[in-house]
């Protein structure tokens, strides 16, 4: 058997798509433009790359894009501030600070500041609540992402075991959440959970998001499984660098029925996820209904 390749980059160019369309139809028909405002504290490469993509896309998507680029040094009552003049901004919808922030600076007290209901990564104490509690919230964009893939892979979800691995406050515990409400039976696995490969053996859905690169081997899977990996890691292999993810893809591909492979698989889903967030945002502080097929 060989597993089903999930595109992730193919399905986040139709969610871009989709968030276009209605971007354009918002503007034709209510003269709403949806702004995104994104914040960086520092010069950290990877973070620098990640904040360009953004930018880009969500021109490309005919979105406001507004980028705050902060020396390293900068104050955290300055970055408060700032953060406050967006929640005031009435042209911005979404706001994301971009993590990890300086040493300096407690990424709670930050994140916390921001409006909830601009809150676009989805990591707000308030929306990590309203998640939590299965009411409206702004969703976390990469366990958003995942939920779109498998919806559309597998549709219904209802019933399906789902072990999660990893229980990060950025992926693990709110796709956990997400699964829940599906009505699936979800079980959260970490570093310390006994027997780990055959916890995972029994799952219909496996998520993978613990950073280690290629930890989940073929035997952790359950034949004809959907296997999501979340991880991106950077290792040295035959000279170069490369990126793999928490699954050994290929031992892994041979028993489950469908995989994303790394790169191309969830990491697109992200900024696309984020696009669509910052649509949803707009709609809701305007009293409009929400973007079809785009939220939880």
């Amino acid at each position: 058997m060989t597993a089903t390749v999930i595109d992730g980059k193919a399905f986040a160019a139709r969610v871009r798509g989709q968030v276009a369309e209605q971007v354009a139809r918002l503007k034709a028909e209510h003269g709403l433009v949806p702004g995104l405002a994104v914040v960086l504290v520092g010069e950290d490469p990877a973070s620098q790359v990640y904040v360009g993509a953004k930018g880009k896309q969500t021109v490309e998507v005919g979105m406001i894009s507004v980028e705050h680029k902060l020396p390293v040094d900068t104050s955290e009552a300055d970055l408060l501030a700032l953060i406050a003049a967006l929640n005031a901004d009435a042209k911005i919808h979404g706001i994301l600070v971009q993590l990890p922030l300086p040493s300096h600076l407690n990424s709670d007290l930050v994140i916390n500041s921001i409006d909830p209901a601009k809150d676009v990564d989805g990591f707000h104490i308030s929306n990590v609540g309203l998640l939590g509690t299965g009411q409206k919230a702004m969703v976390p964009c990469t366990p958003l992402g995942c939920l779109m893939m498998l919806r559309a892979h597998l549709g219904k979800l209802s019933g399906l075991n789902a072990v999660v691995v990893g229980r990060s406050n950025i992926v693990g515990k709110p796709m956990a959440q997400l699964l829940l409400g599906e009505s699936c039976t979800v079980t959260i696995a970490h570093s310390r959970t006994r027997d780990l490969a055959a916890v995972c053996r029994g799952a219909d859905i496996l998520v993978a998001a613990v950073g280690r690169p290629e930890m989940i081997t073929g035997d952790y899977v359950k034949p004809g499984a959907t296997v999501i990996d979340v991880g991106i890691n950077r290792i040295q292999r035959d000279g170069k660098t490369r990126l793999v993810g928490d699954v050994d893809y290929a031992s892994a591909a041979a028993v489950a029925g469908a995989i994303t492979p790394v790169p191309g698989g969830v990491g697109p889903m992200t900024i696309a996820c984020l696009l669509a967030n910052t649509l949803t945002a707009c709609c809701r502080e305007n009293g409009l209904p929400e973007p079809v097929g785009l939220t939880v």
